[in-house]
């Protein structure tokens, strides 16, 4: 007999946090927390198969390319853990399916996802958003040597220093209208206004105003 719903979710809970367990930036295991939380939230609200979406939620970043010497292995690995764990074959190649075409780098060749992976996503794309969005914005900086702001950005053609605020407006913002459910979209509206009223209070004190 296999494991249960609730016993296989933590067994591949405990897989992916051992697994982590040096990895930060953003992307550790309180990532992956707080992204299975808000998947079980959406799913109570759009439905699709729960224990699906939960494993896909946990596994979404387990071989991610920044911390693999930029080979995407988050496939890969998943298909491994949960086959060792006993998951049935079509839950396996569902999450699979989805780890594998979820990422924002992926987005212009990925397959289309079902409602799992679109519930998945949108999560995935929520934590990259609010005052968690601003957190990780910065861990990120502090971790790739990225400023958070640059008070004389390059002139004359020169290249652009990449900046925390520069992602905000690259790829942050543009987060919303690419949510795939209308609670995800519901969700970021309310993130990016909180993001957008920090950004606008942030640039204000910069100029010794605010």
């Amino acid at each position: 007999m296999g494991l249960s719903h609730r016993e296989l979710i933590e067994q591949v809970s405990s897989i992916v946090r051992s697994r982590l367990a040096e990895q930060g930036a953003g992307h550790g295991y309180d990532h992956i927390q707080r992204v299975w939380k808000t998947a079980c939230h959406l799913q109570g609200i759009c439905g699709g198969n729960l224990l699906v979406i939960e494993l896909a939620a946990l596994l979404h970043d387990i071989g991610d390319a920044k911390f693999h010497h930029g080979q995407e292995c988050s496939k890969k690995f998943s298909v491994e853990i949960l086959n060792d764990l006993g998951a049935d074959e079509v839950t396996v190649n569902h999450v699979a399916q989805i780890v594998d075409n979820i990422s924002f780098r992926k987005r212009a060749s990925a397959e289309v996802l079902s409602l799992e992976g679109q519930v998945v996503q949108d999560a995935d794309r929520l934590d990259a958003l609010g005052a968690i969005g601003i957190v990780r914005t910065i861990e990120f900086g502090v971790a790739f040597d990225q400023p958070f702001y640059d008070a004389e950005p390059a002139r004359h053609n020169a290249e652009q220093k990449k900046t925390g605020v520069g992602h905000f407006h690259e790829k942050l913002f543009k987060l919303r209208n690419l949510m795939n459910t209308d609670a995800g979209r519901e969700m970021a509206k309310t993130r990016e206004d909180f993001m957008r009223s920090f950004l606008a209070q942030f640039e204000l004190e910069c100029t010794g105003q605010g």
